[in-house]
């Protein structure tokens, strides 16, 4: 079977463009290989900044349906590919609200993703209230619609929808609240996306422009042609130039075979650009797309068991159910949410955290508020995670993680015993995962005897700034953690300075 070909996958510009990738690879100092490309740094900005915050916005926060029977991708954001697909529940509600879908297809929904209340320096704000200091809006989803003003595609939010350059507004936003800016492509996943439309009455095949935003619409057992995977390399190649995103984050099926040569230039380009640019730049991939190294490994919706020698990050959304805006959100508790902040970081780990903006540009109340209650803990207990390390050990408790991909609702709820830690400037940080206020919790990692243990001079609630009553003893460090503690409580513990203070009694209180 030959692969399906469109004519605006191979144009000119799209020569001129790949002319440029070849120039600025030849400038080096990386080549696209991975023997050259498997030591790149992890920017200083990355490793201290800990938290960032993703968005998902696009034209499927217009219809804002959730399909709750197709599983792990039921989300708001795949609106477009279930629609096509006559056995969804997603196909009989769009049938039965907007018509049938050779008559209400998909770009239908395009002007009325007006963004009207997109205010890119409000979102930012909130942002920067939330204590993220990084920021990676979508560029462009599985949909084919571009959130930026690309040169590739008519189908763009810059001359369609609410006719703004949203990724370039957002990335001027950024710079002003001071916070690291990125960008993500969801591009490689268009060739298949609509693939359900072409075995049906649909409006996926019909002759015309609207066949450049639904693709190739091939089956995800066919890998793309070269035409396509050129697309794919220029598109990426100028949002890097256009935007200068300092994160670029890709979504999986980047992983198949045919993607693996554009995959290197791709990364030998962005990496002389940030040389160029005097920037430290980073790129983020599942599974094993890129070679260890080469890029930090991103875990969708999911946790390590321990901690990774390499750094890495995890992308979750406020949402159990959703990435884009839909009607009945499931949310998940800000609680939850800093304690697996708390478990990645003390991992070696990053979070980025998504939130779903709705098709005027608002972001959902509750979203607000969660993100608010999150940047409250942070403002109290940000010492503890941002510009930290992983200590001897991540933590202590009895609570597992399910390790891998979506699994970040399987685990059993967090108890007292459960601990994380991290550290810096000689200090080590306790963050109590499930633990309140006026408990006194012992963390057994530094009872006398045990193979991390060290003698503790003072312990202080982060929250509060003050003292807290302790004693450490064969059991471990007891700490009566204040009641004015956080959802999250967290103790800073001192050690002290002079080594002889390891021949102290084996009993030592504090106050």
């Amino acid at each position: 079977m030959t692969s399906p070909r469109l004519g605006d996958l191979d144009t000119p510009a799209h020569h001129d463009y790949l002319e440029t990738v070849a120039q600025v690879i030849a400038s080096g100092p990386y080549d696209a290989t991975w023997e050259s490309l498997r030591n790149v740094p992890v920017p200083r900005w990355y490793r201290e900044g800990k938290f960032g915050i993703f968005i998902h916005w696009g034209v499927f926060a217009v219809p804002a349906h959730c399909d709750a029977s197709f599983g792990e991708m039921g989300g708001g954001d795949w609106y477009g590919r279930k629609m096509y697909l006559p056995w969804t529940e997603t196909h009989r509600h769009h049938v039965a609200r907007y018509g049938p879908v050779d008559e209400h297809g998909y770009e239908r929904f395009i002007p009325e993703l007006t963004g009207e209340a997109f205010d890119p320096d409000e979102w930012m704000r909130l942002f920067r209230r939330a204590g993220a200091r990084f920021v990676v809006p979508v560029a462009e989803h599985h949909d084919g619609f571009a959130m930026y003003d690309c040169s590739f595609t008519p189908w763009r939010a810059s001359t369609m929808g609410p006719k703004r350059d949203v990724l370039g507004e957002l990335a001027t936003a950024a710079a002003r609240q001071s916070m690291s800016f990125g960008a993500s492509s969801h591009r490689a996943e268009n060739w298949w996306f609509f693939h359900g439309g072409a075995g049906i009455d649909s409006d996926v095949l019909t002759p015309g422009p609207t066949r450049s935003l639904y693709g190739p619409a091939a089956p995800d057992t066919l890998q793309p042609d070269e035409a396509f995977l050129e697309d794919w390399l220029v598109r990426t190649a100028e949002i890097i130039d256009r935007y200068r995103p300092l994160l670029l984050w890709f979504d999986w099926w980047i992983e198949q075979p045919a993607f693996e040569p554009y995959l290197r230039r791709l990364a030998a380009f962005y990496y002389n650009r940030g040389h160029e640019w005097g920037r430290e730049v980073a790129i983020n991939y599942k599974f094993d797309a890129f070679a260890p190294g080469a890029a930090v490994l991103d875990v969708e919706r999911g946790q390590t068991e321990g901690i990774s020698e390499r750094f890495w990050q995890n992308d979750t959304a406020v949402s159990k159910n959703s990435w884009g805006f839909v009607d009945g959100h499931d949310y998940k508790r800000s609680r939850d949410l800093i304690a697996d902040l708390a478990d990645v970081v003390s991992k070696n780990g990053a979070l980025l955290l998504n939130v779903g903006p709705d098709a005027a540009g608002r972001i959902p109340d509750d979203e607000q508020r969660i993100l608010t209650e999150v940047g409250d803990w942070l403002h109290a207990n940000g010492e503890a995670i941002y510009g930290t390390t992983p200590w001897r050990i991540a933590g202590e408790g009895p609570t597992r993680i399910v390790p891998g991909t979506f699994n970040d609702v399987a685990r059993d709820p967090y108890v007292r015993e459960d601990i994380r830690f991290t550290t810096a400037r000689g200090d080590l940080y306790a963050i109590f995962l499930g633990a309140k206020g006026g408990e006194t919790v012992t963390i057994t990692s530094l009872a006398w005897g045990a193979p991390h243990a060290s003698p503790v001079e003072r312990v202080q609630s982060m929250a509060s700034a003050q003292d807290v009553d302790w004693r450490q003893d064969h059991e471990g460090v007891h700490v009566t953690l204040p009641d004015d503690s956080a959802a999250v409580p967290v103790v800073r513990l001192r050690f002290p300075k002079d080594p002889d203070a390891a021949r102290i009694p084996p009993i030592i209180e504090g106050q």
